[in-house]
């Protein structure tokens, strides 16, 4: 069986574990284990009767649902069968421009939406060395030590690739030229962990002609922290947001997730899409887990004491290095190699972590765990101290 590019691949680790599947601990995928909520439950088995009848195209209760969540008109929003698809819609516009910058390393799905339709990539890597650990882009990691976008060299950037991103006046900014070029960017960046400052972002706003924020993992951010542009769509109609249900509320399986843009956008997308994309119970699933506060509430308290906990138990085991994170994983770096690292802890303690192989810039040297509770945690700290001293 091939081996997976995306966590979460239970029947492969299962049989190269020799297990049932579920015997394995999974740290691969970075999914909440204090999910889904309740609410999400007893709504998919309150709509079981509707699943006679065809979804709702326009997804209305959803739409208005998120809308208030967002305190946004539900134009703003479309739902879509996981953020992935809406990824490959935002793909088929990302092409269309002259190229696109790509903060790397870069989830791998952003790899594959963009050579569906032959865009051009511009690559802009964070460094990972051991001192600044900062975000040089036009430096090629020469870090900032702050964990910054660099904002400076960015710019410095964008005018030297004047040939690649000529300034083209557009309709969305008559006034004000913009290079006709696109960000895609994630934040919390997967797979470090970073959070990069709302005010870091909104240079580029005025900068490129169509900036994509993955927010995927933003949800794991308390509301005080959280450093969303959502509240930004409206006044940047070259913004988009998006979105994943799945990751916070512990819902994979229902693949759903949304788009936050201009409502002319999103009928576009719209109209390149098949009908019917979300399924009934997983439109009721969301409307549930949204209006959820109390379980929004608990993996707010929940994660931080928990990720620390982790961070420190990683940190104190020989040859390995956790970075620092706002979301529900973290990137380690190790001096073993990390493949062989996640064979034995499947063959030995029934445990899958991430490999970052599909992140060519860390190759064999990082791998990526999720949270998860406190046992599992331990459960693995356990199992890496004793392949540690081997």
């Amino acid at each position: 069986m091939r081996q997976p590019v995306h966590g979460g691949n239970l029947a492969w680790a299962a049989a190269l574990a020799g297990c049932p599947r579920d015997a394995i601990v999974d740290f691969s995928a970075s999914i909440s284990p204090l999910g889904p909520p309740e609410s999400a439950i007893a709504a998919i088995q309150s709509h079981m009767g509707n699943l006679r009848h065809y979804p709702d195209p326009d997804y209305s209760d959803l739409r208005l649902a998120l809308g208030n969540f967002h305190q946004l008109p539900p134009e703003w929003i479309l739902p879509g069968n996981g953020s992935a698809e809406l990824l490959t819609l935002a793909g088929r516009e990302l092409s269309q421009l002259t190229a696109t910058v790509l903060i790397t390393p870069a989830f791998g799905d952003y790899y594959r939406t963009l050579a569906a339709d032959n865009a051009k990539v511009l690559e802009f890597p964070i460094s990972l060395g051991t001192g600044d650990w900062g975000l040089g882009i036009g430096d090629w990691g020469l870090g900032t030590g702050d964990w910054g976008l660099g904002v400076g060299t960015l710019k410095e950037t964008i005018e030297s690739t004047s040939r690649l991103c000529p300034y083209t006046p557009t309709p969305l900014y008559p006034y004000t030229p913009t290079k006709d070029c696109a960000l895609l960017l994630n934040n919390p960046h997967n797979p470090t962990g970073k959070l990069f400052l709302r005010e870091e972002i909104l240079p580029y706003l005025e900068e490129f002609a169509l900036v994509v924020v993955d927010e995927a993992f933003m949800d794991f951010v308390p509301p005080d922290e959280e450093q969303s542009l959502i509240a930004l769509v409206q006044e940047y109609a070259n913004l988009v947001v998006l979105r994943s249900l799945t990751k916070f509320y512990s819902l994979p399986g229902l693949r759903l997730g949304y788009a936050i843009a201009h409502p002319n956008r999103l009928q576009k997308w719209q109209s390149w899409r098949d009908p019917w994309p979300v399924n009934t119970l997983a439109a009721a699933a969301a409307i549930a887990s949204i209006q959820d506060q109390e379980f929004q509430t608990q993996t707010w308290q929940w994660l931080p004491p928990t990720r620390q906990q982790l961070f420190q138990g990683l940190a104190a085991i020989p040859r390995l290095k956790p970075l620092p994170s706002a979301a529900n994983f973290l990137l380690v770096e190790t001096e073993k190699s990390s493949v062989q690292l996640q064979q034995q802890l499947l063959q030995h303690h029934q445990i899958l972590i991430r490999d970052c192989l599909s992140f060519k810039e860390l190759g064999d040297r990082f791998f990526r765990v999720a949270v998860r509770s406190e046992a599992d945690n331990q459960r693995l700290l356990a199992a890496l101290e004793v392949l540690s001293n081997e």
